[in-house]
């Protein structure tokens, strides 16, 4: 989808207040990417994306920002912690486990597009295995069983929760860790041994999707959905590296020696300026990938990087800590809003939650107020807040009463923080 880059922010600004610097920074180069894929092949091969590089404290959107600019477009994302790289040779993950992540989702959002196309044509054969088995399932209990009224039923949704026992493909071995890495022992095997079906009893709604997913996988061309997912991994994937200040740390910062920090920096630079990662899939050029890198620099600062990878991170965009009028747009504007949440929560309780707005006023100076006073949470403060503020509410709803309305206003939020309250009256007096 080719948004400009100001209906890019504008879909941002429903979900994430505040924060106009990062949002501009991903929109422009976002839309870059489109601008190359419109230009010819021999001047799209020279221009590479220009990786961000977000500095700010925890909670202020970073990872949102990126996470729906990825949903936003359909692109594939991972969010990746630069914590869990060690340099080859220390017990860790190998960098590059990274852009095999990516290549996974790639894989995994292309299959989802080929099961929907082909989804009209298997779903007569899934339907007849499924009445099969419901067939089979009735006939233990019932006399007479009559298909087409069990075809009837499962198109009008009646035996949606009825449990049947179906054949259906064995799963992959789980994954396992060697050395820091991960080897999936199913695939290790695959096409060695012919495919296994085991019997399992689950509920229609359930089968309905196994059996989907089978028949889908007998139409789909594998080899052509593995080079389809690489080239959407390469030409439109997005690498979220969180937590970058982290492999920097006091130390680099010091000029004293760290060789297990300062060598993640060093393996991520081949990855983040272009390289050919194997994967199980083929390989995988990251010359195109976008990398956006977030972190808090509370010790270090972005110029302690490596040279290298500073040079391969030319945006970089400061995140502001987030004030009162902040706090109350969280409260109120977003699509997502946490009071939405908890709403939407405790009606299925017959509670219907009226916040005032005097109500998110005292919370969002509460939450400013907490944020300078200990840690700077950003708005996941908001959460621990709500949390108590609804604690009892949430505690006595039943759902065996009618419903009910809870008026949330000034005078409640400051009876349940009464104690809270004094302590930071008494704070004023603390030299």
């Amino acid at each position: 989808m080719n948004f400009t880059p100001k209906q890019i922010v504008n879909e941002l600004d429903k979900y994430i207040v505040g924060q106009t610097k990062a949002k501009k920074a991903v929109a422009v180069a976002l839309r870059n990417r489109y601008r190359r894929s419109k230009l010819s092949a021999e001047v799209r091969d020279e221009i590479t994306p220009k990786n961000i590089v977000m500095s700010g404290p925890t909670g202020v959107g970073k990872t949102e920002i990126a996470r729906r600019i990825a949903k936003l477009v359909g692109a594939p994302f991972v969010k990746v912690e630069a914590t869990k790289y060690t340099e080859v040779g220390y017990v860790g993950r190998d960098v590059e486990s990274m852009v095999r992540d990516l290549v996974e989702v790639a894989v995994r959002m292309v299959k989802d597009r080929k099961k929907k196309e082909v989804e009209n044509k298997v779903m007569p054969i899934v339907e007849e295995r499924l009445v099969d088995a419901i067939f089979q399932n009735r006939r233990v209990t019932m006399v007479e069983v009559n298909r087409e009224v069990l075809f009837e039923e499962l198109h009008s949704g009646k035996c949606e929760d009825e449990n049947i026992e179906i054949m259906v493909l064995e799963t992959p071995k789980p994954m396992m860790a060697f050395a820091g890495n991960e080897i999936n022992l199913g695939s290790m095997f695959e096409g060695l041994a012919p495919q296994k079906h085991k019997k399992k009893k689950m509920t229609v709604k359930h089968a309905r999707e196994a059996l989907l997913q089978e028949e889908s996988d007998k139409i789909i061309d594998i080899d052509n959905v593995n080079e389809e997912a690489i080239t959407l991994a390469e030409e439109q994937g997005i690498i979220f590296i969180d937590e970058i200040d982290k492999i920097i740390g006091k130390s680099q910062a010091t000029n004293s020696a760290d060789v297990s920090r300062e060598g993640v920096q060093r393996d991520i630079l081949p990855i983040v300026e272009g390289s050919t990662v194997p994967t199980k899939y083929g390989n995988v050029k990251t010359d195109f990938i976008l990398f956006i890198a977030a972190g808090a620099f509370h010790v270090s600062k972005m110029e302690d990087m490596i040279p290298e990878l500073q040079g391969r991170f030319p945006i970089r965009v400061e995140l502001e800590s987030l004030t009162k009028e902040d706090f109350k747009k969280i409260l109120s504007t977003p699509k997502n809003a946490v009071t939405v949440q908890y709403s939407h929560l405790l009606k299925v309780d017959n509670i219907n939650l009226v916040f005032k707005d005097d109500a998110l006023d005292e919370i969002a100076e509460m939450a400013e107020r907490e944020n300078e006073t200990s840690e700077d949470l950003g708005a996941r403060r908001l959460h621990t807040i709500m949390e108590a503020l609804l604690e009892d509410v949430s505690f006595n709803a039943t759902g065996e009463h009618p419903m009910l309305d809870i008026i949330i206003d000034k005078n409640y939020v400051l009876n349940v923080f009464k104690d809270r309250q004094q302590k930071y009256d008494l704070k004023k007096y603390v030299l």
